[in-house]
């Protein structure tokens, strides 16, 4: 299906109705699934990094309290989103106190959606999902935030790139 694009408004359909943004979480992780050491990185790879911001630059990322907390401040260029119960209002990111309603305000902004951590917003995420952005980072490491099991025979890889360090792929669920 072809689809319209009028500057300034929703995408639409040829039909007229709203299409949905792209749905996807993107993460670094280990052999061991290995995503953190107290609220960090458990590695340094400027190529990551790299990477991370070239594929989330203009879109919307959807992020728990921790990692808001450790990124320090809202990642520029992006329209950022953050689930918490406790943080009060900050005029730089939308508040969502539920997954729900992060999801809802997402939706309704209209870009590509990224979920960018921690472990328990990637786990509700790999639910709805339609793709995954994994840097499998080389070697195993120390830490103490993993992310959730995948069960891989429901993706289908569209996409592989070599980095030094580690190996990017794009997951695409299956219909």
């Amino acid at each position: 299906m072809q689809f319209l694009h009028v500057f300034g408004s929703q995408p639409r359909n040829l039909t007229g109705t709203m299409r949905q943004p792209v749905l996807a979480l993107i993460a670094a992780l280990d052999n061991q699934r290995l995503i953190g050491a107290r609220g960090e990185l458990p590695w340094h790879l400027p190529e990551d990094l790299k990477l991370f911001r070239q594929l989330t630059v203009g879109n919307t990322v959807v992020m728990g309290r921790k990692t808001f907390d450790a990124l320090g401040s809202p990642l520029p260029g992006r329209h950022n989103i953050v689930l918490s119960r406790t943080l009060d209002d900050r005029p730089e990111v939308t508040l969502c106190r539920t997954f729900s309603q992060a999801l809802a305000a997402s939706r309704q902004i209209g870009r590509p959606v990224f979920f960018i951590g921690g472990a328990s917003v990637y786990r509700k995420a790999l639910e709805i999902v339609d793709e995954m952005h994994i840097s499998w980072i080389a070697g195993d490491h120390r830490g103490d935030t993993w992310f959730p099991e995948v069960d891989f025979s429901h993706w289908r890889v569209v996409e592989e790139r070599d980095f030094e360090g580690f190996r990017y792929v794009r997951y695409r669920r299956k219909p």
